[in-house]
């Protein structure tokens, strides 16, 4: 596994421990007692309480806090101050908390101390959502904050949902067994709003016949793409370079949001951060030529991958361990023909701006690259030039870089350790994954947008048309493998002691999928468009839960 999934694990058991109420020496043996297995794994329990465990000596004798640690010390030392908690009380009299299904058990305990020293507040909850239980949602724990209220209203009528996606959700409802309705209930629904293709083997085939169902919604129809969302269990690389690549050739603009992607996997990120090893030859950290090639390829507006591969071998060199970039006007002139005298002069700027930041005193690494963005890549000319893609991750990259600076700036200042270097070396390890405030909020260009479902069912926001790719995929039903957490055994209904048995996976499964499945027909207007294919994007047959349910859903539907 990559070290960044081990590091986020491990950060994840503290952050549960604090937001569940349990002390964290407890993480290893609450780990253990559920377990029946390989001994191995009970020793793999054991690292990982012990990583915890340094981490946060280290947090402690540095003067650090992390999430669990800002946590704790609010709960156990400042919320127990009388002062802060009558500042609490005396400043704010009325409260509304939405999604309080989304929220952790040690804010439920939060907010039940203070209700009663409110003049008024609105609780609002969803019965059939929380979503973030891998992160310490805790649904039945918001549930109990209903005995304190006056009122409770129920809300049982969709502002969203059409008549045939109701008639989707009712027939989820019913073969996913949440629902028992009658014969004549089932009847008087509409068809539900459901396409899908007919007779697909292959992959790439489900991926075209999407492609052609948006270009008809959008082209023909004239939908907004805003207003259709791409999903998909998990959305690879390689799909969502397919889709964008396709949609882009039909003139139909795309975004996608990944938040779990690391920033090297970025391509401006990965263009931005080769030109930092290049400006910055005291770091030793010379890059390859793929890495240049790449680079010039994102940097330079109309280069293609030949061109850029050619430049490359001419134009990188490396001198005693450090990258150098020639000038343009060395090249024959031939040669200068091939890769063309407009690319050359783009070359040329980029490489002259390179060179007199060398012969100047280097700043801070975010300082570079907002330089470089500013002055060069956003140019007209330059790759990054109207790309609100490309802005978006070099404004990410930056503000990781800043707040990378101030958190660990004095640790490395102390050993000599260039903050630059430092942080292209956790990038490269995947360290530092490209999840920001500002990728969640809206963004302002009317573009399909390609997610996994459950990033989109976080957005909370509602499309018109909605696709579900890989719907044979058993990724709607199954947890990630995570080797050294586990959000149901971490959370505070769990029994000490209890064994996490297959049955209980299969019913966590199934009741993970009935919240996803609901969750996305309440955010769809006017239809779902179903990717189903009989081989997956892996070349195996397609038999998951998901599919089983809608045929199931189909079949038994009344005439």
């Amino acid at each position: 596994i990559e070290r960044n999934r081990l590091y986020s694990q491990v950060i994840d058991n503290l952050n549960k421990a604090a937001v569940v109420g349990f002390h964290y020496t407890e993480i290893g043996p609450r780990l253990k007692a559920a377990y029946v297995g390989s001994p191995a794994q009970a020793r793999v329990y054991d690292d990982a309480q012990d990583c915890a465990t340094r981490f946060r000596q280290f947090c402690l004798a540095n003067n650090m806090l992390d999430f669990s640690l800002q946590m704790e010390v609010f709960l156990h030392h400042l919320w127990s101050e009388p002062l802060c908690r009558r500042y609490v009380l005396d400043s704010y009299r009325h409260v509304i908390f939405e999604n309080l299904e989304e929220d952790t058990p040690v804010a439920h305990d939060l907010l039940a101390e203070w209700l009663p020293h409110l003049d008024s507040a609105l609780l609002i909850y969803d019965q059939d959502a929380g979503y973030r239980r891998f992160l310490g949602a805790d649904p039945e724990s918001a549930y109990r904050l209903k005995e304190q209220c006056n009122q409770s209203v129920v809300f049982d009528e969709s502002f969203v949902e059409s008549a045939g996606v109701h008639a989707l959700g009712a027939g989820l409802k019913r073969v996913l067994g949440k629902r028992d309705e009658s014969a004549a209930e089932a009847a008087s629904l509409p068809p539900p709003a459901l396409r899908y293709p007919q007779n697909i083997h292959f992959y790439p085939q489900m991926v075209e016949w999407t492609v052609q169902q948006i270009a008809t919604l959008v082209l023909d129809e004239g939908t907004p793409p805003g207003e259709i969302a791409v999903l998909a269990p998990f959305l690879s690389d390689a799909l969502r370079f397919s889709l964008a690549n396709r949609l882009q050739e039909l003139g139909i603009p795309a975004r996608s949001h990944r938040p779990s992607r690391s920033l090297r996997d970025e391509p401006a990120a990965l263009c931005l951060l080769t030109l930092a090893r290049l400006a910055h030859p005291e770091w030793g950290d010379a890059p390859t030529r793929y890495d240049v090639t790449y680079a010039l390829l994102q940097a330079l507006d109309e280069m293609d991958l030949v061109r850029a591969q050619l430049l490359t071998e001419i134009v990188f060199r490396t001198r005693e361990g450090q990258p150098v970039l020639l000038p343009f006007d060395q090249i024959r002139p031939e040669t200068q023909e091939r890769i063309t005298y407009r690319l050359g002069m783009r070359y040329e700027a980029l490489q002259l701006w390179m060179q007199a930041y060398r012969n100047s005193p280097p700043v801070e690494l975010d300082l570079f690259l907002s330089r470089l963005f500013g002055e060069v890549l956003s140019q007209p000319g330059y790759g990054f030039h109207a790309s609100f893609t490309a802005g978006e991750v070099t404004a990410n990259l930056v503000e990781s870089i800043q707040k990378f600076r101030w958190v660990a700036g004095r640790l490395l200042d102390a050993e000599g350790i260039p903050i630059g270097q430092e942080y292209m070396r956790m990038v490269q390890d995947g360290v530092i994954a490209a999840q920001y405030i500002r990728s969640w909020q809206e963004q302002p260009e009317d573009a399909v947008f390609l997610s996994p479902a459950y990033t989109f069912l976080m957005g909370n926001r509602p499309v018109d048309y909605q696709f579900w790719l890989d719907v044979g995929s058993r990724g709607w039903f199954e947890r990630l493998y995570q080797p050294l957490t586990h959000p149901h055994v971490l959370s505070r209904h769990w029994t000490a002691g209890r064994v996490w048995n297959e049955l209980d996976e299969a019913e966590s499964g199934d009741e993970a999928l009935y919240r996803l499945a609901l969750g996305l027909v309440r955010r769809c207007r006017r239809g779902v468009y179903l990717g189903i294919s009989e081989l997956g994007e892996q070349g195996y047959e397609q038999r998951g839960p998901l599919l089983s349910a809608l045929h199931r859903m189909l079949v038994g539907r009344p005439a």
